[in-house]
């Protein structure tokens, strides 16, 4: 609602999968925070969030993954409507409520940053909804989680910090790519207990990469220092590793701390071919091929 009481009357927004093309851990904060540099992409495969006036503020899950997901309080995106909510009253202004449907088709807690991308979509949408563009989202999403604000933001970017400190890259490409979740949960706390060594040398420099064979080549010189103590807790991630691998996948890696993996391929027709490949081998693994989302250029 404006200051003259003007309210958009639908709102839909993309929540886009995160993927974490590398991830470097490169220490420890004091109060026990891993510190990061990861260079992050987002994808066309995502959920859907959609958000209309209501009488009351409500919350409806859809999609083959909302089975899983809290429709409470306690969910992130009831939690970033709380908080818009919460800043705008502080300035004297109101938020009449809304329902909000999302359709749920991320695994959860899978290492490409569904509920982090969720909440972003949620804060965006009610931001439009509520005509609150005044208000720092970027404050809000911090508060939310690590993972939020690098989200609020589809462009591909290198995060630093606990992945709260971000910065978009230029001219960065799509990249065709598999994503590939074996059907198994890996908890993030354990993946980052299990590590051999938390002070790793950072990322090199990201600029130049203008061309898929150029984050290719990139990449292989990097890693995902998460990777190996997941594989530890999940033996499954190393076989969707391979599958992607046999499928003619030109570079392949777990994402985040598990257990979604991607490959990446020379273009979508290879990509959509070698996504029907594993999933006739694993039926029951998500997988799902899609395209990320390339630098936008200045106008």
């Amino acid at each position: 609602m404006t200051r003259d009481g003007a309210v958009t009357s639908l709102v839909t927004q993309h929540a886009a999968a995160k993927i974490n093309l590398a991830l470097h851990v490169t220490g420890r904060r004091s109060d026990g925070y891993h510190l990061l540099e990861t260079l992050v992409v987002f994808t066309e495969a995502g959920d859907t969030l959609t958000i209309e006036p209501a009488a009351s503020h409500s919350l409806v899950l859809s999609g083959p993954f909302s089975d899983k997901l809290s429709q409470h309080e306690d969910n992130l995106v009831s939690r970033a409507r709380d908080r818009l909510r919460s800043a705008l009253a502080a300035d004297g202004r109101s938020a009449p409520p809304v329902a909000i449907h999302l359709d749920k088709h991320l695994p959860i807690a899978s290492g490409i940053g569904g509920g982090s991308a969720d909440a972003a979509a949620a804060l965006r949408a009610l931001q439009a909804m509520w005509h609150a563009e005044d208000i720092d989202l970027r404050a809000l999403a911090r508060d939310l989680g690590a993972d939020v604000p690098m989200c609020l933001s589809r462009q591909p970017q290198l995060a630093s910090g606990i992945g709260e400190q971000t910065k978009a890259i230029e001219g960065f490409p799509a990249l065709d790519l598999v994503l590939v979740n074996p059907g198994v949960h890996v908890s993030t706390p354990a993946v980052f207990a299990a590590l051999s060594r938390k002070d790793n040398p950072p990322l090199p420099s990201v600029s130049g990469l203008s061309t898929p064979s150029s984050v290719i080549h990139y990449l292989r010189e990097t890693r995902n220092d998460l990777q190996p103590a997941a594989i530890e807790l999940a033996p499954e991630i190393e076989q969707a590793l391979d599958a992607l691998e046999a499928s003619g996948g030109l570079f392949a890696r777990m994402s985040g701390s598990g257990a979604t993996c991607f490959g990446l391929y020379a273009d979508p027709h290879q990509a959509a071919r070698a996504a029907a490949q594993i999933a006739e081998h694993a039926p029951h693994w998500y997988v799902k091929a899609t395209r990320s989302f390339a630098t936008e250029k200045s106008r």
